[in-house]
Formats: C-alpha cells, sequence, structure tokens
C-alpha cells in the first residue's frame, strides 16, 4: 500500500499525451540515457528474448529489437506509447497487468519517477520477470534541477511571500538500492551516472521539459495561474553564467529476479578458513618475499 500521494497522475498522462507530438526534440538526450542504461546488458553472458520496455518515449523498445529482442512496450499516455513502433499496453505503472514470468528483461529508462508507491511498482515488475531476469532502470536523483528547483523557490517568494512545489521531489542515491533490495530483487546495484546539459538560455531548459512531458505534476502544486513575473525572475536567476549547466545525475539500477541457481552470499559460519589463518599465511608469504636471494 502506498504511504502517501505525491504525484497526479492525470496529470502525468496528460502532460506524457501533450508531449507526444514534441518529444522528439529531447531525443539525443533520451536516446544518451537509454544507451547509457542498455550498456549494460553487454556486461551480462545472458541473453534475452522477450522484453518490456515501460515508458521509453520511442526510444528504448527500438534499441532492444536492434539487438534482437522481442519487445512490449507499455505508457500512461496512449500517444505516446505509440511511438514505440511494435506492441504495446497503455498501463499505469502502479497497476501493471503483466502476469508472473512474462519477461526475462524489463527495462525502465527515466520513467518511473512520477510513481506514487514506487516500492509497490517495483514490487510487480519483479513479479513480471521470469526467475532470474534483469530489471534494468535510471531514475533522477539529486541533484538533479536543483538550481532550478531553488530559482524557482525564490522568485515565488519575491513575489507572492510563498511557495509551492513546482520541481518534482527526486531521491538521493543512496536511498535506490535499498528500493530495489526492499522489492525483492536479488543482486541490487544501484550506481551514478550523469549526462552535462549546457542551454543558450533558462527559457530552452523549460520547453525541453515541457516537451520531454516532465511538467510539474506534484498533487501540493499551485494550479492558479503564476504571477506574470515569476518565471522571469527564475530566468534572470539562472542566467549568469550562460550557456546554463545543467547535471542530469542518474541512479541506475540494476536487479535479478530471484532464482535458485544464483549466487548466493555465504553465512555466517560458512567460512573454510578462519580469517586470523587467512592473514598469518598472507604475512609468511609476504617475509619470504622479503628475505634475502
Amino acid at each position: 500500500m502506498q504511504d502517501s500521494v505525491i504525484f497526479d497522475r492525470a496529470a502525468v498522462r496528460l502532460h506524457r499525451d501533450r508531449a507526444a507530438g514534441s518529444v522528439q526534440t529531447v531525443n539525443e538526450v533520451l536516446h544518451a540515457a537509454s544507451a547509457r542504461l542498455l550498456d549494460r546488458l553487454d556486461d551480462v553472458t545472458r541473453r534475452f528474448s522477450r522484453a518490456l520496455d515501460v515508458g521509453g518515449r520511442g526510444v528504448v523498445a527500438p534499441a532492444l529489437r536492434a539487438r534482437g529482442i522481442e519487445t512490449v512496450s507499455c505508457d500512461l499516455s496512449s500517444p505516446m506509447l505509440s511511438l514505440s513502433g511494435g506492441p504495446g499496453v497503455v498501463a499505469d505503472e502502479e497497476w501493471l497487468p503483466f502476469g508472473p514470468g512474462s519477461f526475462d528483461l524489463i527495462v525502465a529508462s527515466l520513467s518511473l519517477h512520477w510513481v506514487n508507491d514506487l516500492p509497490g511498482a517495483l514490487v510487480q515488475l519483479r513479479h513480471a520477470l521470469k526467475p532470474d531476469g534483469l530489471f534494468l532502470a535510471s531514475i533522477p536523483v539529486l541533484p538533479t534541477l536543483s538550481a532550478l528547483r531553488q530559482a524557482m523557490l525564490d522568485a515565488e517568494l519575491a513575489t507572492t511571500g510563498g511557495a509551492s512545489p513546482r520541481v518534482s521531489p527526486f531521491p538521493e542515491l543512496r536511498d535506490c538500492a535499498n528500493l530495489l533490495q526492499r522489492a525483492g530483487f536479488a543482486l541490487p546495484v544501484a550506481d551514478a551516472d550523469t549526462l552535462e546539459l549546457a542551454y543558450r538560455s533558462p527559457l530552452a531548459l523549460l520547453r525541453d521539459l515541457r516537451a520531454a512531458g516532465e511538467g510539474n505534476a506534484v498533487m501540493l502544486r499551485d494550479r492558479r495561474t503564476p504571477p506574470r513575473d515569476l518565471f522571469a525572475r527564475a530566468a534572470h536567476a539562472l542566467s549568469e553564467p550562460l550557456p546554463l549547466q545543467v547535471e542530469l545525475r542518474l541512479a541506475m539500477l540494476t536487479g535479478w529476479s530471484p532464482s535458485p541457481d544464483q549466487p548466493k552470499p555465504l553465512r555466517p559460519g560458512q567460512f573454510t578458513i578462519p580469517l586470523a589463518e587467512a592473514l598469518e599465511d598472507r604475512t609468511d608469504a609476504l617475509l619470504g618475499q622479503s628475505g634475502p636471494a
């Protein structure tokens, strides 16, 4: 059960519906992020036959098919789903319709950060994997868009005397491996990767966020028309120096569906050689190497 409702899922769907016609303008960023995630497939000897692309915005599914992997896509937005170029299902990541063991690979590139019950969604994704199936995901983490968040906060305080959330909250990297473990994935790993972006103006950044379907969908957002000079004040705060440097910090998540064939860590007491004995043998070896010839 989800702890709280942070995001307005209807707004998330609407933003993605609208962005389906403009998302190609940010394909370079989406391709770069998905390529870094899919590079992890080159590090495993396992070969995959059937994959699920979760919210790949027309970028991930073609890349998986180019690797010879049969791929089904799902997306909250029907117009965005149509960009995948293959079979797909309109589905909410919080209520996935796939049966147990449906896929041996699931990829979610930049698509899970608007989910309210992320642990629950991860559990559902794990159930949709066959035993020893692989889950790959990328999620924006702090300090992504921290400068924009602060500029919007300061501008709103100056114009209205108050503030409402205008940039999505992001987790810390250290939280992400715990999420995988909590969802029951085996061998969970969360490492960091960073895309360095440069914009000629703050407004260009805002246009790209809108084009990608990343508009504000925080449930507690102020839904009134913002003051006329709000964005101008924020843009001015971000305009020195230019170009505007933006760091897209990503948590790259890797987890496996549990299987009896996977290696498991030794339980306490299972070591066959006492640590003291191992250290003593190592010390003797080092002393022997340093003795006279």
